[in-house]
């Protein structure tokens, strides 16, 4: 299957070169869509350089910055446009290790969205403060239980998409950003009647450059979950398989 990988710059000089020669070693069957906002160190003219020599490496040059979940959006209808069957998003700042690619793969054969996901089965983050880390951690466990939807890391951006989830969203609809773009993505996705799958990966702190993270896209990311909130019924209906479950693990330990 045709697969693309779609990375978000903004000031990754340090970091795009490196990366993308890592993914087309390990893979040199997938291309590469970088979405440059103009950084002013350059990012965009060394993708550009890597473009005229490299087919497999694409360049969407923005005139500023404006903002991530804009710039996966442009990334995105690109690869449907080249015939992508897998459209993946990444970060350039090697957060997100390229050798979990070939794990990605295997699970788009099971489910149309693949989640690679710090906190399923364990938390699987290198680099991060305690803080920094409780607040993730609970940002994610407040949005799955607003939302009652079986994910643990809601807004990973380490993802796989099939190109027929896509397809089914309406992209020109989308105005979230940051954090809140990868939650509204999945919730889209689950409302459309697609499949989501998480597999584990390793998530380490950014080795070059600083984090574009902001208080206004934590909000943002607040608010929306509120607007994509589970109905009444699916809060009940929730709430009813965990007595069940809560009834069967007592039963259990009574009769041991």
């Amino acid at each position: 299957m045709n697969a693309c990988i779609v990375i978000p710059t903004y000031n990754e000089a340090g970091n795009i070169e490196r990366i993308i020669a890592q993914i087309l070693d390990l893979h040199p069957e997938i291309y590469i869509i970088v979405v440059d906002d103009n950084s002013p160190d350059g990012t965009g003219a060394l993708v550009e350089a890597l473009s005229r020599k490299d087919p497999r490496v694409h360049l969407i040059h923005r005139p500023r910055k404006a903002g991530l979940g804009t710039a996966y959006v442009e990334g995105f209808k690109l690869a449907l446009a080249k015939g992508a069957d897998l459209i993946f998003e990444m970060d350039a700042d090697f957060s997100h290790d390229p050798r979990y690619l070939q794990d990605f793969l295997e699970a788009s054969e099971k489910a149309d969205l693949v989640i690679g996901s710090r906190y399923i089965n364990g938390v699987r983050v290198e680099g991060w403060k305690f803080r920094r880390l409780l607040l993730s951690k609970l940002a994610n466990m407040y949005v799955s239980y607003i939302m009652v939807r079986p994910v643990w890391d809601f807004t990973a951006g380490f993802r796989c998409y099939r190109r027929e989830v896509l397809e089914g969203i309406n992209l020109d609809g989308i105005r979230s950003d940051g954090y809140a773009f990868q939650i509204e993505m999945t919730y889209l996705t689950f409302k459309h009647g697609f499949t989501v799958l998480e597999i584990p990966i390793l998530f380490k702190e950014r080795e070059y450059g600083t984090s574009k993270i902001s208080r206004r896209v934590v909000w943002e990311a607040f608010w929306l979950t509120l607007k994509c909130r589970a109905s009444v019924l699916e809060i009940i209906k929730h709430l009813s398989y965990l007595f069940r479950d809560y009834r069967e693990f007592v039963e259990k330990n009574a009769r041991s």
